[in-house]
């Protein structure tokens, strides 16, 4: 029995020690800098930002306006909300949209729905190559749903750095991560599809 207990330590301590190490350097790729080329990707077929941080729909109307592409997707936004009342808080001249397409998805509760929703989308209009804009800390998960609902598009990531980011000591920005890494090792072990799709009814 006492070498049973024994074994069972001893993989409890690997296995944290294997979550630590993993975890780290999920940490240290959420806090790396964003470079310019990342910043400002390849023109694609549409933009896709994933609600739910700051600066995140900025970065994408940005992006747009900037010719990055000719559409955008705004994935799991408010029942309500219209892009009139997005615009009057974000520092972007309406008439710079004139000549491109945002749709507002209202569907999504989560990042599973923002999959789902992005393919209907990527579908409907022939898209192979996306634009995605997320928090730096959600866009590894972020990535592996899309991959998952499109397959063989193109996605380009650009990760936006919320304010939760800048500081390396606050113990709510580190269990705010430690709950993404294991979010995250869910995904990839293909936890998520055993739950709903994440859209609204």
């Amino acid at each position: 029995m006492w070498r049973l207990l024994a074994l069972a330590l001893i993989a409890l301590f690997a296995a944290a020690l294997l979550w630590l190490a993993g975890f780290t350097a999920f940490e240290a790729d959420a806090r790396r800098p964003v470079s310019d080329a990342v910043i400002n990707p390849d023109p694609a077929d549409g933009i896709v930002v994933l609600t739910g941080g700051a600066d995140r729909i900025e970065t994408g109307l940005r992006l747009l306006a900037s010719g990055q592409a000719p559409r955008l997707l705004i994935s799991g936004v408010g029942n309500g909300i219209e892009l009139s009342g997005i615009l009057r808080h974000i520092p972007i001249d309406p008439a710079l949209l004139e000549t491109q397409i945002v749709t507002l998805g209202h569907a999504a509760t989560n990042t599973v729905g923002n999959a789902a929703e992005t393919a209907a989308w990527a579908d409907r209009f022939g898209l192979h190559s996306i634009i995605v804009v997320t928090a730096g800390y959600h866009m590894a998960r972020a990535l592996v749903e899309l991959a998952r609902a499109l397959p063989g598009r193109e996605l380009r990531p650009v990760p936006v750095h919320p304010p939760a980011l800048r500081s390396r000591d606050d113990v709510t920005t580190l269990r705010l991560l430690a709950i993404e890494f294991d979010k995250l090792l869910a995904v990839r072990f293909g936890l998520t599809h055993l739950k709903n799709k994440g859209l609204r009814p």
